[in-house]
């Protein structure tokens, strides 16, 4: 998929590191940020990687490709109403939210769940786009070229769109995961961020933050 062109949408360690990692895999990444300015140490940082990286506004990164990441915060709404939905028509969306509510410190409780989710919430205001949800049940130290003692396991994902999952699933492989575990539609994601308090619980219980959920037989 060398050449392959993706707007990450968001400039904190996620964003950071998924834009790295697609980098170091040769994609032309595009960051997306409310302050492109504040980004150009990183930029220095990254530049020889592997593929062309760039930042900008959340619509230029939107508008990048046909492939984008979702990496932001609480924020997500505001961040899609200055990407433009229009920008993400045709689009692959991966997100990597959590409504993650730290009103009452660590760890983490949710903003909602049970009933609805950001995942559901991203794909109806991106109507046009296949929301895919991955990537927001593991640290950013292991988003890309995971390494872990038993090996990786295949990672979570829920979409409503099988050619989506399974393009998903494919850059998975491609980012040295052994794929993705299809595990239903876009409303069960509110079951895979529901799982993110726990990650959190168990990585301060052993303390460790490089730890992931695996499905055995």
């Amino acid at each position: 998929m060398a050449d392959e062109r993706i707007g990450v949408l968001g400039s904190g360690d996620v964003g950071r590191a998924l834009g790295r990692g697609f980098a170091r895999h040769g994609w032309d990444v595009k960051l997306g940020t409310h302050s492109p300015e504040r980004l150009q140490d990183w930029l220095g940082e990254v530049e020889g990687a592997g593929g062309a990286v760039s930042v900008g506004s959340f619509a230029e990164a939107a508008a990048h490709g046909d492939m984008a990441v979702l990496a932001v915060l609480g924020e997500v709404a505001d961040v899609l109403d200055l990407a433009g939905p229009e920008n993400f028509a045709g689009t692959l969306v991966l997100d990597a939210t959590n409504p993650l509510d730290f009103s009452g410190g660590a760890p983490p409780g949710l903003l909602f769940c049970g009933t609805d989710s950001l995942g559901e919430r991203i794909q109806a205001s991106l109507p046009d786009a296949s929301v895919v949800k991955c990537f927001n049940t593991v640290s950013t130290a292991q988003m890309v070229d995971p390494s872990f003692e038993e090996g990786a396991p295949p990672m979570m994902i829920w979409g409503n769109a099988a050619e989506g999952k399974g393009r998903t699933g494919a850059i998975l492989v491609e980012l040295d995961w052994p794929g993705g575990l299809d595990v239903g539609g876009i409303d069960s994601s509110r079951y895979l961020e529901a799982l993110v308090p726990l990650w959190a619980i168990v990585g301060a219980k052993r303390d460790t933050w490089r730890h992931a959920f695996a499905v055995i037989e």
